[in-house]
């Protein structure tokens, strides 16, 4: 929530006397930040879709009859086709950093982000789909190391940004929507709807896409997978759309309740603070109802963020690592290794060998719950 990013980012600008003569020159603040390169076969190609669901008026903007969301696809490409992406725009960067609570760093710091996906790229084959909602307030760049990572190992990645949740989303005419629902983040009920809007946006999105790339998008293999309020806008989507055929959590307390013999596949990815008894108790509740395959696993050293960019970023910002955290890279690692042996595993029907246990290779990760779920591939008829 908006709260907890601010915390990340807040940089405090105070004043200090001027150093003596003698003392050595300040060193120069670090450059912009380059993501962890993607660790698959394939070169990736990315593309950004403006799409308008005319079925139902927007939640947040009054004005807006029309629900518009900003589609990110990223996928398998062809080799040194396209010009480099850009992370998010300057005015992207500005309005994400001051809704932040960021400061002393150059506005448009974010947007010279260093990425690996070149733009408009032929796609070459044929992939499963995975769909990615973001954290509240964030855009969904700010998931683009998982996105990249997965669209090199051969998966068709789709980012949707939730117009009016975040600081800022550039609109199809150019006009760059604001977090309108940020005024009502305290509201009873808040997260309920803010998962049931999402569940019908990623709906509609899977309408346009397997309409629009029926040769890049197979329909029969299909997940989705979210951060924080994205992680449990999973759910939602799941319970309501049954193309979904499994989904990961990172992350995110659950709000949407789901129907008995809930069976598709599910991995909880979270912080220390959603250990089974922790402060948030919400998995506690959901994983009692899912009757299929699942996994819990909790990563040692975390903070809310850890699963997203920002700890790649947290450099170019000015800022450290919490104490005892993994590293940056570690941390992309986990992310990476964990979410892409879960869809593997389901979408592909490629047995991980990383679902029987605790992986001396990532001492970190710690398995939660039960015992292992039924064999993979099996989903609620």
């Amino acid at each position: 929530m908006r709260r907890t990013l601010a915390a990340l980012l807040l940089l405090t600008a105070c004043s200090a006397p001027a150093p003596p003569r003698s003392a050595a020159p300040s060193p120069r603040p670090p450059g912009p930040a380059t993501l962890a390169a993607p660790t698959g076969e394939h070169p990736v190609g990315t593309t950004v879709l403006h799409l308008t669901d005319a079925s139902r008026p927007d939640p947040w903007n009054l004005d807006a009859k029309a629900r518009e969301l900003r589609v990110t696809l990223w996928y398998p490409s062809g080799r040194g086709e396209g010009e480099r992406a850009a992370y998010m725009s300057p005015r992207e960067s500005e309005l994400t950093l001051t809704g932040s609570g960021a400061g002393g760093v150059p506005p448009d710091l974010l947007s010279r982000t260093v990425v690996h996906a070149t733009t408009n790229a032929p796609a070459k084959g044929r992939f499963p789909l995975v769909v990615l909602s973001p954290g509240f307030t964030k855009p969904v760049s700010t998931l683009t190391s998982l996105a990249e990572d997965l669209a090199s190992r051969g998966y068709v990645v789709a980012g949707v940004d939730h117009a009016y949740e975040s600081y800022a989303t550039t609109l199809a005419d150019g006009e760059v929507a604001e977090c309108l629902a940020c005024d009502s983040d305290t509201d009873p009920g808040f997260g309920t709807g803010v998962v049931a809007t999402r569940a019908a946006d990623v709906s509609f999105v899977l309408d346009e896409l397997l309409a629009r790339e029926p040769a890049l998008i197979d329909h029969t293999r299909i997940a989705m997978a979210g951060q924080s309020i994205g992680g449990a806008s999973t759910l939602a989507a799941m319970a309501a759309d049954r193309r979904i055929a499994a989904g990961v959590n990172l992350d995110g307390t659950t709000y949407a309740r789901l129907p008995r013999g809930f069976a598709r596949p599910f991995l909880f990815v979270g912080t220390p603070e959603h250990a089974p008894g922790g402060r948030d108790n919400s998995w506690d509740r959901d994983w009692k109802l899912l009757t299929g395959w699942k996994r819990w696993i909790v990563v040692t050293g975390t903070d809310h963020q850890s699963f997203t960019d920002l700890p790649q970023l947290q450099p170019a910002l000015g800022l450290k690592p919490l104490p005892g955290a993994p590293s940056a890279a570690r941390l992309a690692e986990i992310t990476r290794t964990y979410v892409a042996a879960f869809l593997d595993e389901h979408l592909r029907s490629r047995p991980q060998p990383l679902w029987k246990g605790p992986s001396a290779r990532y001492p970190e990760v710690t398995f939660q719950g039960a015992a292992p779920g039924p064999p993979s591939g099996t989903t609620d008829g």
